[in-house]
């Protein structure tokens, strides 16, 4: 089965083509809104969505032509429904809708969270080749700009959520405490870039929540102890290294402490690490420390399919495709969805 995969769910236009037979992706293209949405220091939503719509159709087109395919060789269709913003989703569930029903093909709503959680089960993990793709049960940190989670999964479409951030997902903490102190945007990546600078130890800032039993987490804290250090400091490019290095160093050590908390509480020995601050180099490099200490394993997607792509939402559909299931001719859009009310395959 060959399927066309389209994300849509904020700032960026992804498509894909994951071809069930071969167990591989045939090709994928991403387009990124960060240029168009940089002077506003933020995403707009209604550019984003004009965007998604000039964009879109031409990266499917190009697409379909690197995977060596017509239009009529798809065999069903995967779209992003939610989580994300409602007019970006609703490009991209009408596109795909429209294909469905022009092509007579099946079509499935594919929850945003649920692609990334999926994502390092599409291929091997780049960084330990030859093991095979991490397989249920296993506990998956879900780390991006609009959440943090820790979900014990069971199977595909069996998800317990263990906790999450009652505030600033990791990634938007990173992308704030980088617009305080004058970073351009996006943030994260920028503040993260300064951290590789940056001497360690020079500031030291608190692990919010984890001196208290639980795997929520809380980063606003963090963020205004980062506000007071730098008001507070000469305002140098040396103290703005340092400081983003001693915020790294705590979100770091703070989502290392709670997975391995996490595993504990699941019984499990293998963590799966998903989302944009998943490609983080520090974060990886902890977690794969944390992994070697227990004797247990933790998998990422190749950074590029950490952030938002079409190549999860392609891998996540076709899983449920292949099981049967699909969606009625209905654009249907959720900006808010509960990963728990998913269905198992």
């Amino acid at each position: 089965m060959k399927v066309l995969g389209i994300e849509t769910s904020c700032d960026e236009t992804g498509v894909a083509v994951y071809d069930t037979d071969a167990g591989s992706l045939r090709a994928h293209a991403l387009y990124s809104q960060v240029a168009l949405h940089a002077e506003y220091g933020g995403v707009v939503p209604e550019l984003a969505s004009r965007d998604h719509v000039r964009k879109l159709l031409p990266l499917i087109r190009q697409t379909l032509q690197e995977s060596g395919m017509e239009v009529g060789d798809i065999d069903g269709l995967a779209y992003t429904a939610g989580p994300g913003l409602v007019g970006a989703l609703l490009v991209g569930a009408g596109v795909a809708r429209s294909l469905a029903w022009a092509l007579d093909r099946p079509a499935i709503a594919v929850h945003h969270m649920e692609g990334h959680l999926l994502a390092p089960l599409m291929e091997d993990d780049p960084e330990d080749p030859g093991r095979g793709p991490p397989q249920p049960p296993f506990v998956a940190l879900l780390v991006s700009g609009g959440h943090t989670q820790l979900v014990a999964v069971e199977a595909v479409g069996r998800y317990r959520l263990l906790g999450e951030t009652l505030d600033d997902a990791a990634g938007e903490a990173f992308d704030k405490t980088a617009k305080l102190m004058g970073l351009p945007y996006p943030g994260g990546p920028e503040l993260a870039a300064q951290a590789e600078r940056g001497r360690p130890g020079v500031f030291r800032f608190p692990r919010p929540m984890t001196n208290r039993p639980g795997l929520d987490f809380s980063f606003s804290g963090l963020k205004t102890q980062v506000l007071l250090a730098w008001r507070d400091s000469g305002k140098t490019d040396s103290d703005r290294a340092d400081i983003a290095r001693g915020f790294e160093d705590a979100v770091v050590d703070t989502l290392a402490i709670k997975c391995e908390r996490a595993l504990d509480e699941a019984g499990c020995d293998t963590l799966v690490v998903a989302g944009g601050v998943g490609a983080n180099r520090r974060l990886r490099e902890r977690l794969r420390k944390m992994a070697v200490d227990r004797g247990g394993r933790v998998s990422f997607p190749r950074p590029a399919f950490c952030t938002d792509n079409g190549a999860m939402i392609a891998f996540a559909g076709a899983l449920r495709l292949q099981a049967g299931q699909y969606e009625d001719a209905s654009v249907r859009v959720a900006p808010r969805w509960d990963m728990a009310a998913l269905p198992a395959l």
